[in-house]
């Protein structure tokens, strides 16, 4: 089954839904994460950075099962949008079933000139956090 695409107002929205919210899942870097990040959003990376190279996280599936049930609502966010592109096929491949990508992520995808063609949450003057609040943060 493909994996929803949203844009970052579509996710604000499912994440004050009333009745069912859903959770941002953001997969970037603690570095990135707590440069800036969707206001309440979670913290478990897709990727880390060894010895100036990213690799994968071995962890990743495992540490967000211990965070969310398979069937909690989740928009899943990354810089531009390909990290969490590939942590939702993760998650699927695990029976989560409730998944969208955030096209856009935080920063916005760019054209190979550099120009955003999709806007970013930041970019979208939605509401932002940085550091660690309330230990949100990816921590091993």
């Amino acid at each position: 089954m493909a994996i929803e695409q949203i844009v970052p107002k579509e996710a604000a929205a499912r994440m004050k839904d009333a009745k069912n919210p859903a959770t941002y899942l953001d997969v970037r870097t603690v570095e990135e994460y707590e440069a800036g990040h969707p206001d309440g959003a979670y913290n478990v990376p897709v990727l880390t950075r060894e010895s100036g190279q990213m690799m994968p996280n071995a962890n990743f599936l495992a540490d967000t099962q211990k965070l969310f049930p398979p069937d909690k609502r989740l928009v899943v966010g990354c810089m531009a949008g390909g990290r969490s592109q590939r942590a939702c096929e993760i998650l699927e491949s695990a029976q989560f079933s409730s998944l969208a990508n955030v096209r856009g992520g935080f920063g916005g995808a760019r054209d190979p000139s550099g120009q955003v063609v999709t806007p970013g949450w930041s970019q979208e003057g939605l509401p932002v956090e940085t550091g660690n609040p309330e230990g949100r943060a990816y921590r091993r």
